[in-house]
């Protein structure tokens, strides 16, 4: 039996080795032999020793004298170099083999390969340092992997776990994190104070972890698995966060407690290892699965135990049925070619679970030959490598969002080396500087393409890099060979690579489309200038035409009433002598409009005084009430007592008064149904400053724009230049005040102003009177043209 277990465990796809009480190797099969190139001659007493990496020999030498003291199982790692001189990571899990008094008999082990968990997690590590930026596609993609993910603080609060460990546990992100995730009992009770007391010792060392717990899952089992925490640390070398990985080897350990409960059942061992076993003839047709296989394909032992080849069992060695489409002609290939060369061999590919889902395996197969080199039986497993096929698709879809972002961006990635002056360049970089990607990059190759202008920059950048400086920043061009010339960003900073020595990584980014961008923008904006200039000219012209026009009528209408009266029989002189004040009146009210435009637009500082309001609106009234009875107008006033005066220039609030009481006549012209009234009206508001408004029932206006009726050439009369209400606004807001439009509950509208209070030391406001919307670059155009 001890022949046919050494044959049995040799056909095994594992490594194998068992040692003495006193821990001296006396067994290791042939895949051990194989791989590391010794044979069990070698390995006895310490001869192992040779095939493990001189930097692992003292730590795994001390955790097996720990195992063999504490005669528990336990497991240690290390890397184990193979026959062509490489070192791949091993996990070695060992477990005791007690006689009826309990006495230890012998020592099992099994080495599993654990080279891509170990790259997997440098990988996520350097990930997280590299790609902050990406840190959210990276999330989802440590979401998507099949092991329990977490991040601790340094004191060992949990800080983050992914959607397996929530998925598992049952628990929320919230519920998981922070000092009430500390408290969940998701430990087996006898597990809670080894795996407390560890955690303490690697927080307190700084040291990473590796710990065997039973984890509780979200229906109340509890499985095996393994914890890695490993320490994150700054470049002052302290520690600022713990990654953990954890891994469900509940099948495994159950597997290995049923290889060490009985060496005589090798069914048993085969039946309980965390694998798809199975074995076939010389010519390639089944004849044994193992319990894990059948358990994947949906079937018991019971069902199995008679089963012929063309019965339900067969479909999962038919390729055709049990592979995935597109895996069957190369599974295939490699399985004939395996059977023809006599020799191991192992492929990938996705095979169908009894729930119909597809799940990649490892496929591996060994030949078992008798004394004479005959194959007698073939031995393989198929190892479920789902997970980590999933984490290398998220990898490399990673890798390609990352790509896909610097192309979008125009954005390249480079590290270099001051001592060495060795360049790396990311191929988004070589197609921004229209190299062959691949080729050697140079300093001199790069000053190749700097625009001869920048030069300078380029030997700064070189100078500062060689005193050490930290970070720096520049902005330059390159000429290709086109001519053609290209705008760049370069950003860098100081590090230090895995052999410690000083290198730059940084990045450059093309912004030569936001250089154009910003030149046509600066072009639009110079025209633009121009063409307001050309603008207020004409708003000017409409303001005086518009402002003077009423004062000229009057000047007309008194002429006219003069020369009536000089002309009667016999004449009015004293009319006629009235009506000529009123002339000259008229006259000089047109030149105060003039003048007081002309300092309105040239940004001449208002004349602050003090004004009686009720008195300035109680003139307007009375030169416009002709006006209003004429368009059959009703006018009413609501003048406030006791308001404060206001600070301002006269003429000009009358200006705004006035136009505001025309502007409610002429809404009104077409209003036949109802009374033509105006209300004009003061008060004190909330605010602290004195307001006026003018309400008519007229036409009214759409709510909604509002705003419009204040701007330039804006208007809804059929005669109206639109230019009324804007002066006026800038009249009000030249005095600090604001000037707006209500439409009334009824029909109408209402315009409102407000004016502060006067006070004695008040000096005119900071900001221009020419509030028109004419930029500052045009106001000193103005005021030549017209000075």
């Amino acid at each position: 039996m001890e022949i046919e277990q050494s044959r049995v465990l040799d056909a095994l796809p594992a490594m194998v080795w068992t040692a003495k009480p006193d821990g001296h190797a006396d067994f290791v099969n042939r895949r051990w032999s194989d791989y590391t190139g010794l044979d069990l001659d070698q390995v006895r007493i310490s001869g192992w020793q040779a095939a493990i990496d001189p930097q692992d020999l003292p730590n795994l030498t001390e955790s097996w004298r720990s195992i063999l003291a504490s005669g528990e199982p336990g497991e240690m790692e290390a890397r184990m170099r193979r026959a062509d001189g490489q070192y791949r990571w091993f996990v070695i899990h060992c477990s005791p083999l007690r006689d009826d008094v309990g006495r230890i008999v012998e020592w099992y082990a099994i080495n599993t390969d654990i080279d891509q968990r170990k790259r997997a997690e440098e990988t996520l590590r350097q990930d997280e340092a590299r790609l902050t930026a990406a840190e959210r596609d990276i999330r989802q993609t440590i979401d998507t992997i099949p092991v329990f993910v977490a991040t601790y603080s340094p004191d060992g609060t949990r800080t983050f776990v992914n959607r397996t460990w929530q998925d598992y546990m049952g628990l929320t992100l919230e519920d998981a994190i922070g000092p009430s995730g500390k408290t969940f009992p998701h430990f087996y009770p006898d597990d809670v104070e080894r795996n407390d007391a560890a955690w303490r010792v690697a927080l307190e060392s700084g040291e990473p972890l590796t710990i065997d717990v039973r984890v509780r899952r979200a229906d109340g089992q509890y499985r095996w698995h393994t914890s890695r925490r490993v320490p994150h640390r700054d470049e002052n070398g302290r520690v600022i966060r713990w990654y953990s990985v954890g891994i469900d080897i509940d099948d495994q350990r159950r597997a290995e407690e049923a290889l060490l409960a009985s060496r005589h059942d090798l069914g048993l061992i085969i039946n309980t290892i965390p694998v798809m076993a199975w074995s076939a003839r010389p010519d390639g047709s089944p004849e044994f699965f193992n319990q894990h296989y059948l358990h994947y394909v949906g079937l018991s032992i019971g069902q199995s135990k008679d089963w012929e080849p063309a019965g339900p069992l067969s479909e999962y060695w038919d390729l055709t049925a049990a592979v995935h489409p597109d895996d069957v002609d190369r599974l295939a290939a490699t399985w004939e070619a395996i059977l023809a060369s006599g020799k191991s061999g192992e492929a990938e590919a996705r095979l169908r679970r009894f729930d119909g889902k597809y799940r990649w395996f490892l496929f591996r197969a060994n030949p078992l030959r008798d004394e004479a080199g005959n194959i007698v039986k073939w031995y393989g497993t198929h190892t479920d490598i789902h997970g980590r096929k999933r984490a290398e698709d998220a990898l490399k879809r990673s890798e390609a969002f990352l790509s896909e972002g610097q192309y979008l961006a125009r954005m390249g990635n480079l590290s270099w080396q001051v001592a060495t002056g060795k360049i790396t360049w990311s191929e988004p970089l070589y197609r921004i500087f229209e190299f062959e990607p691949g080729t050697l990059v140079t300093l001199e190759r790069i000053a190749s393409r700097v625009h001869p202008e920048d030069l300078p920059l380029m030997g700064d950048m070189v100078e500062r890099a060689q005193r050490g400086d930290s970070d720096f920043e520049y902005q330059h061009r390159i000429l290709l060979p086109d001519l053609s010339v290209k705008h760049l960003h370069l950003i860098a900073h100081r590090a230090r690579n895995d052999s410690g020595h000083i290198e730059y990584v940084g990045a450059v980014l093309d912004i030569t489309q936001r250089r154009r961008s910003e030149e046509a923008l600066e072009k639009v904006r110079s025209e633009l200038a121009q063409a307001t200039r050309t603008m207020s000219l004409g708003v000017l012209t409409a303001s005086i035409a518009h402002e003077v026009n009423q004062p000229l009528s009057g000047i007309v209408t008194n002429a006219g009433t003069c020369l009536r009266m000089l002309a009667a029989d016999p004449p009015n002189v004293d009319g006629a002598r009235e009506t000529a004040r009123r002339t000259i009146r008229d006259g000089n009210r047109a030149a105060d409009v003039i003048a007081r435009l002309r300092a309105l637009f040239a940004k001449r500082a208002t004349i602050v005084e003090p004004v009686d309001l009720n008195n300035a609106a109680a003139d307007v009234v009375a030169l416009f009430s002709g006006d209003l009875q004429r368009n059959k107008v009703l006018l009413q006033t609501q003048l406030a007592d006791g308001l404060p005066l206001v600070g301002g220039d006269r003429v000009q609030l009358q200006q705004v008064i006035m136009n505001l009481l025309r502007n409610a006549s002429d809404a009104m012209v077409a209003v036949d149904d109802r009374p033509r009234l105006v209300e004009l009206g003061t008060r004190l508001g909330e605010d602290g400053k004195v307001h006026l408004f003018v309400r008519d029932t007229g036409i009214g206006f759409d709510a909604q724009g509002a705003e419009r009726l204040f701007e330039a050439f804006y208007t809804t009369k059929a005669e109206g230049m639109g230019i009324g209400l804007s002066v006026s606004r800038s009249i009000v807001e030249s005095h600090g005040g604001r000037l707006w439009a209500e439409a009334n509950v009824g029909p109408g509208s209402t315009f409102s102003f407000s004016i502060h209070e006067y006070l004695r030391a008040e000096s005119p406001p900071a900001h221009s009177s020419g509030a028109i919307s004419a930029p500052t670059s045009s106001s000193a155009s103005i005021q030549r043209g017209f000075s």
